[in-house]
């Protein structure tokens, strides 16, 4: 335990030059008594580690030391290979440059670490987008890539939804969640986030940009999502549902959802229960409200109720119009001789029907929005 600490604090300093103490503390997980320690461990090893004091001081390395020990274990060698994403290097244009890599990686291993890593792209895959995510085209990505792998200022025309937009941003990071690109970037000196599909054009603009000291762009995006998920207007739904139909509202919400709507659940007389659903926005609620609407009665809102009322209307006046004129079109003609009228099949259609060109029709039910 206390070998590979020693290795990750002389890799620490060799990547990242000199750190303080406390930081280094805090990346190793371990008190600033033991990194004292392990320093003068490593003096004493022969490593040429030092320690400068002052408001500006740390611990460092020797200018132009270098150690060639990596220590990757058996476990860190596969996972190497298991965060290796095709799809997204691709997007980014870096799909040959991942396939060189791993190669490289590969041929610079012991054997029997090389074995183990190439066995985890045989048996595990992973694919960030949702079922039934369409994939974004991003056509600019390549060029957002290589503006902030060389800090270069940009102007983008944005399509905000409402209206299309110039900027000029300092593009600090890429992130890619749930199968979307999103671009991270400081515009009129506030960090500003967007959806990559939505840059209409994207250019150059000359000389470079000093990159923000203390800018992390992980710690940024979890406080980003935070903030969002915090300040997104909810709908709350009330519904009433017999508690032996339970099974519907999990296919329709999932588990976590209904387990989370259970905790806060009111046993109503007769054996039903009334639940407190959340949805983002007021579309994603219809989709599965009309689902479990032939066993749930909607409490609350009112108007999403009345809302539920008119869609369900709309498809009973629709499919009894459909059944009507199927049935009127299967009538005998006239003008046909009795006698030369077959007996309709088993289907429920008439062969004469057939012969004129006017079989069965299936109407489709429209105006339902989609489940996301």
């Amino acid at each position: 335990m206390r070998a590979s600490r020693l290795v990750n604090l002389l890799l620490l300093l060799q990547t990242r030059g000199q750190l303080p103490a406390n930081e280094l503390a805090r990346e190793l997980e371990v008190s600033l008594r033991t990194v004292y320690r392990d320093v003068d461990a490593l003096s004493e090893a022969g490593v040429p580690i030092y320690g400068e004091r002052g408001p500006h001081g740390g611990i460092r390395l020797v200018d132009g030391y270098r150690t060639r020990l990596t220590g990757l274990t058996a476990d860190e060698a596969r996972a190497l290979f298991l965060s290796g994403l095709p799809g997204p290097a691709a997007e980014l244009g870096l799909a040959n440059v991942v396939a060189a890599a791993r190669l490289k990686l590969l041929a610079a291993l012991p054997p029997e670490l090389g074995a183990g890593a190439a066995q985890i792209t045989q048996r595990f895959h992973l694919d960030a987008p949702r079922w039934f995510q369409q994939r974004e085209e991003v056509p600019h990505l390549g060029m957002l890539a290589q503006a902030v792998w060389e800090d270069r200022p940009i102007e983008l025309v944005y399509d905000r939804g409402e209206s299309v937009v110039t900027r000029q941003v300092d593009p600090l990071g890429l992130v890619l969640k749930g199968g979307t690109w999103y671009l991270v970037g400081r515009c009129d000196g506030q960090d500003r986030t967007y959806r990559v599909s939505r840059v209409n054009t994207v250019s150059l603009r000359d000389g470079t940009f000093e990159r923000p000291a203390n800018f992390e762009l992980a710690e940024f995006w979890t406080e980003a999502i935070t903030a969002y998920e915090r300040e997104l207007p909810r709908v709350g739904v009330t519904l009433e549902i017999p508690e032996d139909e339970l099974d519907i509202v999990y296919e329709t919400i999932g588990r976590r959802a209904t387990k989370e709507a259970l905790r806060t659940a009111t046993r109503q007389e007769g054996g039903s229960l009334r639940l407190h659903l959340t949805f983002e926005f007021l579309d994603e609620a219809l989709g599965p409200l009309l689902r479990m609407a032939s066993v749930a009665r909607i409490i609350d809102p009112a108007g999403l109720r009345e809302q539920v009322i008119e869609i369900a209307d709309g498809i009973l006046a629709s499919q009894a119009e459909s059944r009507l004129t199927a049935s009127v079109r299967r009538r005998p003609r006239p003008d046909l001789d009795a006698a030369a009228v077959e007996p309709a099949g088993d289907d429920g259609t008439h062969p004469a029907d057939e012969r004129l060109g006017s079989g069965p029709q299936v109407s489709g039910v429209g105006g339902l929005p989609a489940v996301r």
